[in-house]
């Protein structure tokens, strides 16, 4: 009672001393390092975790410990959200983008935390996931709910969620710029003038607190060997057509497998086939032991034996189609085991498998070119590089987050001409092929998706039950005209639904089509039945917004019925829905 007294005073003293736009900033800054401490945590977790489970073990026994740790990860994280969130909740981008549309970016408390002990978990016992969507994940749901103890409006609440995911992002990567753009290109529908100063506070602060707290050992860092030749042009086209294909396969892949797993009843079931199926990926591909950070860095560097290390393939670097089947099963493989990981019951995202198909996509091009010696040589670590933003872009739908992650990442922008060409051709590829992204495919199926595109939108945001108007009166199918004229007495609407006893809707009266015999008492017996009509369309419930305007737009009605399943509920006029939809457009779009 006392902290509640005190928290009110606190919002009073707000109010009079600090202007909504100063508060939002100091805000902004807040969640960043709220974000960025997040980040920190996870990361060193993961990190020594590792270290500590595969310190000192007997190297020949190791490929054994890499199939029973993953099971376990998997399993502890599932029981973690059975038994004590009491929540199986996905943890990734799917829910965020799920919360700003569905649920006014109200994202659940125990999500500041809980994604991030479960993919310590699943990520420190080797789970072959990425550990970017539950920092992105708890950082937003820090944004959200300091944003509604503030009690801010649905617009601010949903600003401080990306900015939480931005200082997320900003932080375990140490690339702001790419936090920023992650946040408009995914997560924000639209941006304001003011809403980007939020957002660069919010992802400075995260990349402060990554150059604080960081060590040099966690940090996700690459160089950059050799210059951009431009005569490498045509080849990094070609790597960008082959890594929008290679992005096609990973969404389907994944979306295929998230299914499979879906239908197991038993969650038991669940992670005992996906706990043996990922065990035995990774007891004969090591390199998809954890995020592969590890794997991709040895590759950039030109570290061969590091990538082989402990696998079958180990004595065969030396063996040139031997690399070729090694690498190109990572390609395919890793999305498989990600998609396992995830699906059997463990908390991690996609950003890292995806950056990790890339550089192996990128590395295996580069490699066969130079091996058959087909011209010039080419860099292998200038196009594992760009690979790496090629296909992320390419399977998240969002080119210029890959294209500045890899920019910063890299510390500078001596790739950017390359890297610019072949994840937008990727993009461009993968858009021609699968319409939607790995993040978004799910909602666009349910009607769910909000989109950059405004009127789709708003749209999207409009509820169909804050439109329906139930004050017009009813009259009973065996009433007459007598009985009408009562109706149209007590009525401000033209407008009468003709309605059964049980309730369901048979028919209507409208005022113009009566108003010149409701005066003559002589036909007052006249029975509704032969006085209504039947609308032009009705509307049901389970209706989208889209669904209901195109149903306005067929029949050039005015009015239409709202019905569940066949029992009336109310109307939606046409201009009660242009009303709210510039009321929406306004939340969306002003300053």
């Amino acid at each position: 009672m006392i902290g509640n007294t005190r928290w009110r005073r606190f919002l009073i003293w707000r109010l009079r001393r600090i202007n909504n736009r100063s508060f939002i900033l100091i805000l902004s800054v807040l969640i960043g390092i709220a974000s960025g401490m997040t980040a920190l945590v996870l990361k060193t977790a993961v990190y020594r975790g590792r270290e500590f489970l595969l310190e000192g073990i007997n190297w020949s026994y190791q490929n054994y410990l890499f199939f029973l740790y993953p099971m376990i990860g998997v399993g502890l994280t599932l029981v973690f959200r059975k038994y004590i969130l009491h929540d199986l909740a996905k943890h990734n981008l799917t829910s965020l983008l799920h919360a700003i549309s569905k649920r006014n970016s109200i994202v659940k408390l125990h999500k500041t935390y809980s994604s991030v002990i479960g993919a310590i978990i699943t990520a420190g016992f080797g789970g072959s996931i990425g550990l970017e969507s539950p920092i992105i994940s708890s950082g937003a749901a820090i944004g959200s709910n300091m944003g509604r103890n503030f009690h801010l409006n649905y617009k601010e609440i949903t600003l401080m969620l990306a900015c939480g995911a931005s200082g997320a992002i900003a932080a375990i990567f140490n690339t702001p710029i790419a936090a920023i753009v992650f946040a408009l290109e995914v997560l924000l529908i639209d941006l304001s003038r003011f809403s980007l100063i939020p957002l660069l506070m919010a992802s400075v602060s995260g990349a402060i607190t990554t150059k604080l707290f960081f060590d040099e050992d966690i940090l996700i860092e690459f160089a950059i060997i050799h210059p951009f030749v431009i005569r490498d042009i045509p080849f990094f086209i070609l790597l960008g057509i082959l890594s929008g294909l290679i992005s096609v396969y990973f969404t389907k892949t994944f979306l295929w497998i998230e299914k499979r797993f879906e239908q197991f009843k038993f969650l038991r079931h669940r992670m005992l086939i996906g706990g043996l199926s990922l065990g035995i990926l990774i007891f004969y591909f090591p390199a998809l032991y954890g995020e592969g950070y590890n794997t991709v860095k040895a590759l950039v560097g030109g570290n061969l034996a590091e990538v082989f290390r402990s696998s079958l393939f180990e004595d065969y670097t030396d063996v040139w189609y031997m690399v070729v089947i090694f690498i190109g099963a990572l390609v395919f493989f890793k999305v498989i085991a990600a998609s396992i990981t995830l699906g059997a019951g463990g908390i991690g995202g996609i950003f890292a498998p995806s950056v990790f198909t890339g550089a192996m996509l990128g590395f295996l091009f580069v490699f066969v070119y130079n091996h058959f010696e087909l011209g010039e040589p080419l860099s292998e670590s200038n196009f594992t590089l760009v690979g790496m933003a090629s296909v992320l872009g390419g399977v998240l739908h969002a080119p210029l987050t890959g294209i500045f992650l890899i920019a910063e990442i890299t510390s500078g922008y001596e790739l950017i001409v390359p890297l610019m060409l072949s994840t937008t051709i990727s993009f461009i590829t993968v858009k021609s092929l699968q319409k939607e992204s790995i993040i978004t495919a799910q909602l666009a199926k349910r009607g769910e998706l909000i989109t950059h595109n405004k009127d789709l939108a708003v749209l999207r945001f409009m509820q169909l039950s804050k439109v329906i108007e139930t004050d017009l009166i009813s009259i009973s199918e065996d009433g007459n005209l007598g009985d009408l004229v009562k109706v149209i007495s007590k009525s401000k609407r033209n407008i009468f639904p003709v309605l059964t006893e049980e309730g369901y809707l048979i028919g209507i009266i409208l005022l113009d089509e009566v108003r010149e015999i409701m005066f003559n008492d002589e036909l007052y017996s006249t029975p509704i039945s032969s006085l209504m009509i039947m609308p032009p369309a009705s509307i049901s419930l389970t209706d989208s917004m889209e669904n209901v305007l195109a149903k306005f737009k067929e029949t050039g009605a005015w009015n239409l019925p709202v019905l569940d399943q066949g029992k009336y509920v109310g109307f939606v006029s046409k201009s009660k829905l242009f009303s709210a939809y510039r009321q929406h457009l306004l939340d969306i779009t002003a300053d």
